[in-house]
């Protein structure tokens, strides 16, 4: 973070600062900040936020000792480090960030990117930031810091040489997105797609696309709005940019595209296209697996080139990039028994890439496996969504389908339904059993591609697989 004494920062947060003996208003704090007392170093600031399942104002003393300066409080607690009292703590981490990035930014040289989308935001987030760290200081989420803590928690990080924050906004419900990317007012908004990822909190896919519509409303004024051709729910937010006087770079595959794929090749060592930027066609290698990261990397290229960057250097740094983050279409295991592990998120769109994936990059003599749980949050469309994916695992002649946990049963039942029975699918009741089964099950030429909701957990079972085979 950026130097404040305590007296700006209790001031930018309405609070009451109390002090111990040591320290004065004036005494400056320019550590990290965060809300894991375990997260903290010589000179931090920890925020005691109270939880669902534990209160952190139980963990100042843990802070302090691991070198905290300063306690953002909601009630004094008797530890001796100075604190300002603050009435909600939560509120008090985005005004804290949005003050500070107002700052860095007033002094002309940070540039703000927001992205959203019901799939691929976390993969966009890193292949941009590859793109924008050769160019100088770039600060992105670290894993999927999306929320109302993840996101200000981000901010917090940009320093007086910052030159580019990259933000990722997920949605809780309609407004989520308004309030978060509202604290910095982004340059570029970026929309990636409109699922039915988190559906059950949204009321359907209109209302879901409204969600996901307010980062354009909140990118600045005269900024620039990246959105998906691809996806009409997407461009037609072409509409509200123009509204705000932002242009509006369009990425994809359609004719409407400024930055375009084609010619996409699939195969087990990654995804060849072209890129096609104005007059130029240049050769994409992505080491990432999957067609439908070729998408993500366009929205990077088209973010960079609005930065300056020509699309002829975004990808060559792209090349470099290996696994775009850990459980998210990862390699493991070995020549002979390959796992993908994807089991961080899943939804309709992604699991249905995923096992097309898997379909494309399995060679003649080798053997298809999808290991599937439970998709979360899909309320009333959960049932149907399931057999969808169900009937289109049979579809794509998956060889071997293992459905893991009481939640995906009917995803089983769509399989069995659809032809697929006896050894070819399998329902377990857990990932210990489904490890077990799979130890005796794979052999040499498997593809195995584990996929669920990061509630269901299957990454660890990813994890497991990829050790036991590597």
């Amino acid at each position: 973070m950026i130097a404040l004494s305590l007296a700006e920062i209790a001031e930018i947060l309405n609070g009451e600062l109390r002090m111990i003996d040591a320290d004065s208003p004036d005494t400056v704090v320019d550590g990290s900040v965060d809300t894991d007392s375990r997260e903290m170093t010589a000179g931090s600031i920890f925020v005691a936020k109270p939880g669902e399942t534990t209160d952190g104002h139980r963990f100042v003393g843990a802070a302090v000792d691991a070198g905290a300066v300063l306690a953002i409080v909601e009630r004094p607690v008797e530890v001796p480090v100075s604190q300002i009292v603050v009435a909600d703590a939560v509120v008090a981490l985005a005004d804290l960030a949005r003050a500070v990035v107002a700052r860095v930014r007033a002094t002309g040289g940070l540039r703000i990117v927001g992205i959203t989308g019901s799939n691929g935001k976390t993969t966009t987030k890193n292949l941009l930031a590859r793109i924008l760290e050769d160019d100088g200081e770039t600060v992105a989420p670290i894993r999927s810091y999306n929320n109302e803590v993840g996101a200000p928690l981000t901010m917090l990080r940009v320093t007086d040489r910052t030159r580019y924050l990259i933000s990722e906004f997920g949605a809780a419900g309609p407004g989520s997105i308004a309030q978060l990317a509202g604290l910095v007012e982004p340059d570029i908004g970026i929309v990636l797609m409109v699922g039915l990822a988190h559906a059950s909190g949204f009321g359907g896919i209109e209302a879901t696309a409204l969600a996901k519509s307010e980062l354009v409303q909140a990118t600045r004024t005269g900024g620039t709005a990246v959105l998906n051709v691809d996806d009409p729910r997407v461009w037609a937010m072409r509409t509200l940019a123009a509204d705000r006087d932002q242009t509006v770079v369009g990425f994809g595959q359609g004719p409407d595209a400024v930055v375009r794929a084609e010619e996409i090749v699939v195969t087990a060592e990654g995804t060849t296209c072209t890129i096609v930027s104005g007059e130029e066609r240049i050769p994409l290698r992505l080491r990432v697996l999957g067609a439908h990261h070729v998408g993500n990397a366009l929205a990077a290229i088209a973010a960079a080139g609005v930065l300056g960057i020509p699309a002829s250097d975004a990808v060559a740094r792209l090349e470099t990039v290996e696994v775009a983050e850990r459980w998210r279409m990862q390699p493991m295991g070995n020549d002979r028994v390959r796992i993908i592990n994807d089991a961080y998120n899943a939804s309709p769109d992604s699991m249905a890439a995923a096992l097309r994936t898997l379909a494309q990059i399995t060679a003649p003599g080798e053997r298809t496996v999808a290991v599937l749980g439970a998709m979360t949050e899909l309320g009333d469309a959960a049932g149907e969504e399931h057999d969808r994916i169900g009937l289109l695992a049979v579809r794509l002649n998956i060889q071997r389908i293992v459905v893991v946990g009481a939640e995906a049963r009917r995803l089983y039942l769509a399989v069995v339904g659809e032809g697929s029975w006896d050894s070819e699918a399998v329902h377990l009741p857990d990932q210990d059993a489904a490890f077990e089964y799979l130890k005796g099950e794979l052999r040499e030429g498997d593809r195995v591609l584990v996929k669920s909701s990061n509630a269901v957990g299957l990454r660890h079972l990813g994890d497991r697989l990829g050790e036991w085979f590597s």
